[in-house]
């Protein structure tokens, strides 16, 4: 029904605004796949991790702004990509990568500040000096 589908989208959104939330997501949703073996598996992997990234890379009605959005949820991303279980790191490393892909094509200024920027910046630093 419509009114569980609105429901479900706005308990998510405020779940994904909170510290931490972007990987309690993520956990909830790629919880139990890393256990199978198989093409067939790794499929189903890549289609969660796509699956998510579009949730993550849309801004939710609940937000004040999309530039408010990609504030608290782009470090959030940034931080998927130190998880130290290497079956975990491998699904949120998808994920962050997919969702900053799909960031980067539909709004790339935003992306550019809030991911980019902070993801070269190490890599800027060390080439000036």
């Amino acid at each position: 029904p419509v009114w569980l589908r609105h429901l479900c989208g706005q308990l998510l959104s405020e779940r994904l605004l909170r510290p931490n939330g972007v990987q309690a997501v993520v956990r909830g949703i790629m919880e139990g796949t890393g256990g199978c073996a198989g093409a067939e598996a790794a499929a189903v992997d890549w289609r969660k991790c796509d699956a998510v990234a579009k949730i993550l890379a849309s801004c939710p009605q609940q937000c004040f702004s999309l530039e408010d959005y990609y504030s608290l949820v782009c470090p959030q991303i940034l931080d998927l990509l130190h998880i130290q279980d290497k079956l975990t790191a491998r699904q949120f490393q998808r994920v962050a990568t997919t969702t900053l892909l799909t960031m980067a094509k539909e709004h790339p200024q935003l992306a550019e500040k809030h991911l980019l920027q902070p993801l070269l910046a190490p890599l800027l630093r060390g080439s000036e000096a």
